[in-house]
């Protein structure tokens, strides 16, 4: 209270000033690097793949089965054209599961969990997985959708873009029809919906490509925001309660208070 009190009485000025002066480290920004990958750890191989054939392919299946599904088959099933088994077999239905945020449920956004699939598939090594699920990811929160256009659209409507900021399919829907003024049940949305498909298949086809080129270049996408968050609440700080690489500020914003107290309440907590 006495420290709240000074600093109002300080003014604005004082506010930023003191606030800034308690401020803990915040850990550097990582530079990209070019990841590398042992392709002889998995049987399950991959050739490269045209990202622009696999976009249409993901926005034609997207009738078959929604979002995470079009996202694996556009994938898979030129693999299947190409390799044979064991991808002849695929048993693509289990992958329908994905739509709406998986069975509806408002979650992860299926062409992610799709995209997500893929990597867990075709890539071995969990750490490499992981580098470029969260690459991915990354791209997805920041970049704008959908940027997919069609040569025949199976509507005659261009979907406005908007950048949804978070994984989250319920989120991002919303954040879309709030901006586009359609509802989120319209045939509007379904078809940005389903060029958003295209735009994440082609995205992680793309990956793909350069994990087995060799010229992958991991943490293109890092968000400084979640960085500052993680310097107070990550293991490496002093509050320590969570564990986060996905945007904090869709589902978080800081208070009036958090703004000006909370470095200073940070510096006084013991270790």
């Amino acid at each position: 209270m006495k420290v709240a009190a000074g600093i109002f009485a300080g003014g604005g000025a004082g506010l930023v000033t003191l606030s800034s002066a308690f401020k803990p480290e915040k850990p550097p920004v990582e530079d990209s690097y070019k990841l590398e990958y042992d392709q002889s750890e998995t049987t399950w191989k991959y050739v490269p793949l045209d990202p622009d054939v696999t976009a249409r392919l993901a926005y034609d299946y997207y009738s078959e089965g929604s979002c995470m599904y079009a996202t694996v088959k556009s994938v898979v099933a030129q693999l299947a054209g190409i390799i044979g088994e064991p991808y002849v077999s695929f048993p693509y239905h289990l992958f329908k599961y994905g739509h709406g945020g998986v069975g509806g449920y408002g979650s992860v956004c299926g062409t992610l969990n799709g995209a997500a699939a893929l990597i867990g598939l075709l890539i071995a090594d969990k750490s490499v997985q992981d580098r470029v699920i969260t690459d991915i990811f990354q791209w997805y929160e920041k970049a704008p959708f959908p940027a997919f256009h069609p040569a025949d659209p199976v509507m005659d409507f261009t979907p406005p873009q908007s950048v949804s900021n978070s994984i989250l399919c319920h989120a991002a829907n919303t954040i879309w029809s709030n901006e586009s003024g359609y509802a989120v049940s319209s045939k509007e949305r379904k078809e940005k919906c389903r060029r958003l498909t295209a735009d994440v298949a082609r995205k992680v086809t793309l990956a793909l490509n350069e994990i087995h080129a060799n010229i992958y270049i991991a943490n293109a996408y890092d968000d400084q925001n979640v960085n500052s968050c993680v310097s107070c609440h990550g293991d490496e700080g002093k509050v320590k309660n969570t564990s986060v690489e996905m945007s904090c500020n869709s589902c978080h914003t800081e208070s009036l208070g958090h703004r000006v107290f909370a470095d200073v309440h940070y510096k006084m907590m013991k270790e």
